[in-house]
């Protein structure tokens, strides 16, 4: 029989030290970053009340209920060392140190030696713990806390257990699912053996030695529960003092509606879960060892010493996924936002079966795992392919230095500006202390970078000199599942998904300039300088500017206009089939597109950005436009009906306009810019034949058909990457969904047939 594993002879005081160092390596060029997103919203804030005021309940920022554990270890640290993000991260690895520790003592325990330290370096470099290491957040100390926790129930250490436990639920109160998970497993189990259908004598946590002191010897009477259930009272206590400060048990209203009452749909729930499982078995290349693991699963025990390799106790196993399935479950249903950081409590658990499974049944398991470690490797510093939160990986650090550089040049340009702007950066130019600014700024804040929002912003009578606009979701440029409408809705009904809209097309939309703009790692910022444009005088319509066939069938085509353009030379209204040229020779061309969204008969023009399209609402489409001073504005002939076109350029960027027939088959517009990459096609239904405010100029959809104008060089256009189709008997404010990668068969004057690629 093998003997079991001298799992005390690594001293802990020196292990924690090689841990700890190891991460301070590890994280030296991150310690002195500036906060990041949740811990410069709410942890440091609370930790600088307790350090300031000796407040338990922070009062910088609306109380969430969560036990203040970490802040009170914050802020001891800061009064010992300095209140520096350095301090800060540092202290924190301190904990992640004690976690590894944690995941080493109990991976040696139940497996080996070797299983340990291959589980410590998969942890280690798994990017959300990694990330998580240096972060000022609860879930990496409440991870910790529940593997000593773990452990000392393994070897039946009563006392202890309900310490590490209780420590855990005051870091995080979802801790308590651990000891929860343990006690249910307990039970079903103590159940199947009373029943016969579970062998007996086995002892958890070790490989068939005996060893009298094992959870094994818990009758589960009441006074041999209460190590598992005892670290419900410290939370309960924390609760009640909670509520008689604040009045609240589980935090403000805010928060308990966004992380329980509104979670509780079925379909929410069920995609949760997926989610979950995908976070467990395959984010961020974890696919890697559980691949390697099921394949594993297929080889026989391999033998050392005419033995058999031994496997973790069969209550061992179960004990961790219970806890794993526990963990998977609930936080499917609690959580507004179903984060990777929210199972590392059990992670580490589900690493240790694999690799003890491996080392167990793959002769050079040890490759296998140095392989599963470069992907994580790679997996921390190359951004997947598929969405993901940018604190899982250095994609963080990329977002960072962005708003730091960002907030910085802000500072020394213009230091009392009153900034628009959304969250978390309206946390980081507000206080100073979370390492962005120097001093604070005033700021009006938005919920995001939406059309929405800009457009209300612009309506709002709080005045404001800047916008700080910031991706505020990472957008995987490869978008495998951009096509599938299910899921784009399901994620903005209960995820809170949505699209940004990049710095150009916000300066459009604010009507302001762009002053400043940066992308790093899919990631980009930008500041707008706001410019009290005053409206263009309007100009009255002759007569003679009508539409094609009456008046009365422009009267709503309505309300999707081109608005805020102004010319020096004033074109002017022409007759129905004719095309004035718009005067040349240093003129001065400030074109602002706004399409208007009305509850008319006509919609919404979304325009195309890069691969993401506006699917069904009108309200992530996003417009674009141009501004600039244009020399020999080409003038087109006014006798033309067809192919004629209208060329200022900026910046290589080609705006090409051509008419439609007479017969009311829309006019086509074309932009194109080296810096897109693609072809934005826009189709509109009549043009009075001009560009004036109040002649009738209203984008809108039509159909590209019978005599459309020809694009480039008088070419009939082939093939379009990104052609938009559309139905003429659009309802409700929605339009057709872009096709992606649609190709024109038919070459002549665009009147055949589309078909994907």
């Amino acid at each position: 029989m093998t003997a079991r594993p001298d799992f005390r002879r690594y001293p802990i005081g020196l292990l924690l030290l090689v841990f700890f160092l190891a991460l301070v390596l590890l994280h030296l060029p991150l310690v002195t970053l500036p906060y990041f997103w949740d811990e410069a919203g709410y942890y440091i804030p609370a930790a600088r009340d307790l350090l300031l005021q000796g407040s338990l309940i922070p009062h910088s920022s609306i109380s969430n209920a969560h036990p203040p554990l970490v802040m009170a270890y914050l802020a001891l640290a800061w009064k010992l060392l300095g209140s520096t993000p350095g301090v800060t991260r540092t202290a924190m690895l301190g904990v992640a140190a004690f976690a590894l520790l944690g995941v080493f003592r109990l991976a040696e325990r139940v497996a080996s030696p070797e299983v340990a330290l291959a589980s410590v370096i998969s942890t280690a470099l798994y990017p959300v713990f990694f990330t998580q290491s240096s972060f000022a957040q609860l879930d990496l100390a409440a991870a910790g806390f529940t593997f000593w926790g773990i452990l000392a129930y393994v070897e039946g250490r009563r006392g202890t257990t309900a310490l590490w436990f209780s420590l855990a639920v005051l870091s995080k109160e979802t801790a308590i699912l651990a000891p929860a998970a343990l006690l249910l497993c307990r039970l079903g189990l103590e159940r199947r053996r009373r029943q016969g259908r579970l062998p007996a004598g086995q002892e958890p946590g070790s490989q068939g030695g005996a060893n009298p002191r094992t959870f094994q010897d818990f009758d589960l009477s009441l006074g041999d529960r209460w190590p598992l259930w005892v670290s419900s009272v410290p939370l309960a206590l924390w609760y009640a003092y909670h509520w008689h400060r604040t009045g609240f048990i589980l935090g403000n209203p805010e928060f308990l509606r966004y992380n329980l009452t509104a979670t509780l749909q079925p379909t929410r729930i069920l995609l949760a879960v997926g989610m979950r499982l995908w976070q467990v078995l395959g984010y961020m290349n974890l696919y890697l060892l559980t691949l390697a693991t099921l394949l594993a699963g297929w080889l026989p025990p391999r033998s050392e010493e005419g033995r058999e390799r031994p496997r973790i106790a069969l209550d061992v196993q179960f004990s961790f996924l219970a806890v794993l399935v526990v963990y998977i479950l609930a936080m499917s249903v609690l959580g507004g936002a179903v984060l990777a950081r929210y199972l590392l409590p059990a992670l580490p658990l589900m690493m240790i079966l694999c690799l003890s499974t491996l080392r167990r049944r793959v002769r050079d398991w040890h490759w296998v795992v140095g392989i599963v470690a470069l992907g994580f490797v790679l997996a921390l510093i190359i951004n997947p392919p598929y969405g993901f939160s940018i604190e899982d990986n250095l994609a963080y650090r990329d977002y960072i230095l962005l708003h730091r550089r960002a907030e910085t040049w802000l500072e020394a340009n213009h230091p009392k500006a009153h900034v628009l702007t959304a969250w978390p950066a309206s946390d980081e130019l507000t206080r100073p202390y979370l390492g962005y600014v120097s001093r604070p700024f005033d700021v009006l804040r938005i919920e995001d970078f939406t059309a929405e929002q800009l457009f209300a912003a612009t309506e709002t009578t709080t005045g404001f000199d800047l916008a700080f606009v910031f991706s505020t979701k990472y957008a995987s440029p490869y978008a495998w599942f951009e096509g599938w409408q299910f899921w784009q809705r399901a994620k903005t009904s209960f995820f809170g998904y949505h699209r940004d809209v990049r710095p150009r097309v916000a300066a459009q939309i604010l009507g302001g300039r762009l002053l400043y703009e940066e992308q790093r790692g899919g990631q980009w910022v930008g500041i707008i300088a706001m410019e009290r444009i005053e409206q263009a005088q309007a100009v009255r319509c002759p007569g003679e500017c009508q539409p094609w066939d009456s008046a009365a069938d422009a009267e709503p085509l309505l309300r999707h206009e081109m608005t805020g353009i102004g010319f020096h030379d004033q074109p002017h209204c022409a007759a129905r089939f004719e095309l004035q040229g718009v005067a040349g020779g240093q003129s001065e061309l400030n074109f602002h597109f706004h399409p208007a969204i009305d509850s008319g008969r006509d919609h919404h023009v979304p325009l195309l950005e890069r691969n993401h399209f506006p699917g069904d609402d009108i309200a992530s489409a996003e417009p674009i436009g141009f501004g600039g001073r244009e020399q020999n504005v080409a003038g087109p002939d006014p006798d033309a009906q067809v192919g004629t076109d209208f060329c200022p350029h900026q910046r290589g960027l080609q705006f090409n306009l051509a008419m439609g027939n007479a017969a009311g088959h829309g006019a086509a517009m074309l932009i194109r810019g080296p810096d897109r990459n693609l072809e934005d096609v826009l189709k509109t239904n009549q043009l009075c034949d001009h560009f004036l405010p109040g002649c009738g100029h209203y984008l809108v959809w039509g159909a590209l058909l019978n005599h459309a104008a020809l694009f480039e060089d008088n070419d009939a256009l082939a093939e379009g990457e990104y052609l938009v189709a559309m139905m003429g008997d659009v309802h409700n404010g929605n339009v057709m969904l872009a096709i992606p990668g649609t190709q024109v068969v038919d070459d002549l004057r665009l009147g055949g047939r589309i078909q994907p690629r």
